[in-house]
């Protein structure tokens, strides 16, 4: 089996079945790990990477590099592009990866199974852009023990890793200071 289609295994397997955004979060790790000099084949403890989305793509990122969530080494900006910035924490040396399709409207007009098939073969120039990057991590972005630990006065709750913002001399959480994403039910 070819690289390609060894990593494919991997993310589909993890992700559950094969779709667009497997093959090409496939496409996306290969790139990004051979520009960092990073070998897929083995573990890999000297990475983060910045995914751009929250879908298919992700779980394929994920799968292969071993980057995570829960270990700090995998971060979602929620700016909607299938991209993702692989940073070798050793070297400090990064690059984006995003996809850009020049014939994508083309595409769009075949059948999902031929797509899939298309994707994994056009040449990687057609269907990625790589750009060199420069990035800061801040040390609470770090893997690692969380940093900064806080008490919103408002909540109660901890705050890691100093996420949490101060209002009128009062540590609060972001929920508490910005509105939160849920609603307790009384």
């Amino acid at each position: 089996m070819s690289d390609f289609e060894t990593l494919f295994e991997k993310a589909k397997a993890s992700h559950g079945h094969v779709c667009p955004g497997i093959v090409l979060g496939t496409r996306l790790s290969i790139a990004g790990l051979r520009e960092l000099g990073i070998d897929p084949e083995k573990p890999i403890h000297n990475l983060i990477v910045y995914m751009e989305i929250d879908r298919c793509g992700t779980d394929a990122v994920q799968a292969i590099t071993g980057c995570s969530l829960g270990h700090r080494s995998l971060k979602h900006k929620d700016f909607g592009k299938f991209a993702a910035t692989f940073v070798n924490t050793d070297t400090g040396k990064a690059v984006r990866v995003s996809i850009h399709e020049k014939n994508r409207a083309e595409h769009d007009k075949l059948d999902i199974k031929e797509v899939i098939k298309l994707l994994a073969k056009i040449p990687e120039d057609e269907i990625l852009k790589i750009e060199k990057v420069q990035i800061t991590i801040p040390k609470e972005d770090q893997p690692g023990f969380p940093v900064g630990r806080a008490v919103c006065s408002k909540c109660g709750e901890q705050i890691s890793d100093n996420r949490h913002t101060v209002i009128d001399g009062n540590v609060m959480c972001r929920n508490c200071a910005e509105g939160s994403y849920y609603t307790v039910i009384e």
